[in-house]
């Protein structure tokens, strides 16, 4: 742990000698614009991505299916592929079975996002395969980048491993294979930093150590990448995400970006929020380190950008338990409140963003 906590100081200096500047991006940010509602889960699903894609995930990139699930693969620079939920969760539970990419330089995300740039993650550096990042940022709010953790743990990139955020008003859990590796209690977290919007779902791979990547970005990232060592895999096999508000959409009520004022539609926010006490603790990790001079970047990164755009389901048409969206007369097992609006089931999301320029 010494020595990895002197890599990341390292990697810190690097990153303020650049003096790094987040390029977030959103499409509209209801803090300062009037934007469409968003698409609400309300309800739990559990997508199993051994038996193919989904169309409540919409693919950037050239995400492929199989046995281990949905891989994301890097060949060559530029290849950032990723997916990103059509819907949006208020608070809420994400489970999710992965095996992070190796390789020097690959940095594999895990990423909660809402349009007004609150953001909850997790990070795993293909150069180091016995640790995982956690973070969060409110507001893309990125002054400081001190905010991350590193918490040891078993290898991550040969065996898949369980992995939870679980997130309410009150505080956010990170956990490995049944551990706790990091508690958030809002009262905690820095000054209007604590992420309290509808979050989209976004997760895939990218290369931070590209030779095109500022060199603090490549430095964080343990980079540079040779790509002649790959292909870079990694892979989720699958995930069940539980929204803990009901209702079919979420509107932003003011500007003030507290999440007592997102609106749901047809429902109420915290809903669902019995199922909040349901998360299966083992034990509580030791292992993590703060990152007060170690820092670590927002988000998913491989492009120069990262929309939140809203996505909603047409009239008639249901998300199933499975996480299929489907005629409403079809579905195996209806939410328990449908979704409204307009969807269009080709719309592009978010294919990632590069926080440094």
């Amino acid at each position: 742990m010494v020595s990895s906590l002197r890599r990341c100081v390292a990697a810190a200096a690097a990153l303020f000698s650049h003096r790094a500047t987040a390029q977030t991006y959103t499409s509209c940010n209801p803090l300062s614009s009037t934007c469409s509602a968003d698409t609400a889960l309300g309800m739990a699903i559990d997508v199993d991505f051994t038996q193919g894609e989904v169309n409540s995930f919409t693919a950037s990139g050239t995400p492929t299916y199989g046995s281990d699930g949905v891989t994301f693969t890097v060949r060559q620079s530029g290849d950032a592929p990723q997916l990103t939920s059509v819907f949006y969760i208020m608070f809420g539970r994400v489970e999710f079975s992965m095996k992070a990419a190796p390789g020097a330089g690959i940095v594999s995300s895990f990423v909660l996002q809402s349009d007004d740039l609150d953001e909850i993650d997790w990070e795993w550096l293909g150069a180091d395969s016995t640790e995982v990042q956690s973070n969060y940022f409110g507001k893309g709010i990125t002054s400081s980048y001190n905010r991350g953790q590193f918490h040891e743990m078993a290898n991550n990139q040969n065996d898949f491993i369980t992995y939870v955020l679980d997130w309410t008003s009150d505080r956010i859990i990170w956990e490995v294979d049944g551990t706790v590796v990091r508690t958030l209690e809002a009262s905690d977290a820095e000054s209007n930093q604590y992420p309290q919007t509808p979050m989209q779902v976004k997760f895939g791979v990218w290369s931070g150590g590209d030779s095109g990547n500022p060199s603090g970005t490549i430095s964080w990232a343990r980079g540079p990448t040779d790509y002649s060592q790959g292909p870079f895999s990694m892979s989720v096999k699958s995930i069940q995400v539980t929204d803990y508000s009901t209702g079919s959409s979420y509107r932003y009520g003011d500007t003030s970006g507290s999440w007592t004022s997102i609106q749901s539609e047809g429902g109420s926010v915290n809903g669902n929020l019995g199922n909040a006490d349901t998360l299966t603790t083992t034990a509580v990790a030791s292992g993590s380190t703060s990152t007060s001079s170690a820092n670590v970047p927002a988000g998913i990164g491989g492009s120069s950008s990262s929309s939140s755009d809203s996505s909603s389901l047409p009239e008639g048409w249901v998300m199933t338990s499975e996480g299929k969206i489907v005629p409403s007369g079809t579905a195996s097992l209806r939410p328990v409140y449908p979704f409204i609006s307009i969807f269009t089931l080709f719309a592009t999301l978010a294919a990632g963003r590069m926080f440094w320029p």
